[in-house]
């Protein structure tokens, strides 16, 4: 297991709204919504190979909420590559999940020093990096490859919002087309945690700051 989810269903099996079904033996370990990595395979099973990394429903079966648990080949699929955590060795390598070369890249890490040269070697012959925190290398990268008619380009992102930017943002929201990812709330008083967090480097969404009474 390398995480589990827990749901509502979770807390209310607990307090007994299925009983006597669910649970329906003891000890029982909650928690059905699974993440991990393949240690060890069934009898017969051919879809998965140790070292998969995959995601599980174990319903009825949970399990979720330890070390390892047993999981169902057919409730089990394979978990897709989403994003490069720059703090592992895969991801400092920018190494791509399915080997293959990045057609376009988001750089959205805080990480001071990463050079055009860490990305040219796994970009695609008209590969794009966008970079969202771009300093004055970046600028200078991209004018360079302008004039020298690159097929491989950084883009650095200069944000000139308008009313009608915002409108269409909002309208995405509201119609449940875009999500907006809160990493962390701190009231005013407490500003300073969110302002040293934003400086770490680490955040991985929106950090907030609440005007209204405290708590």
């Amino acid at each position: 297991m390398e995480a589990g989810s827990i749901n509502q269903v979770d807390w209310k099996f607990q307090k007994g709204v299925a009983r006597p079904f669910m649970p329906n033996k003891f000890p029982f370990i909650p928690v059905y919504d699974l993440a991990g990595e393949v240690v060890e395979l069934g009898r017969g099973v051919s879809s998965f190979k140790v070292g998969d990394k995959v995601i599980a429903i174990n319903f009825p079966g949970g399990g979720g909420l330890a070390e390892y648990a047993v999981a169902q080949a057919s409730r089990t699929a394979p978990r897709p590559p989403e994003v490069l955590d720059y703090a592992t060795p895969e991801g400092a390598a920018l190494r791509s999940p399915s080997g293959r070369r990045y057609d376009a890249v988001v750089h959205c890490a805080a990480v001071a020093g990463l050079p055009w040269s860490a990305f040219a070697p796994v970009l695609a012959d008209a590969g794009v990096v966008v970079d969202l925190t771009p300093g004055a290398a970046a600028f200078a990268t991209a004018l360079r490859q302008r004039v020298t008619f690159s097929r491989k380009r950084l883009v650095p992102l200069f944000v000139s919002p308008t009313k009608e930017d915002m409108e269409l943002v909002a309208g995405m929201v509201a119609e449940g087309k875009l999500r907006a990812v809160i990493e962390s709330r701190h009231p005013l008083s407490r500003a300073e945690e969110g302002w040293a967090r934003s400086m770490a480097g680490h955040a991985t969404g929106k950090i907030i700051v609440e005007m209204g009474d405290e708590q």
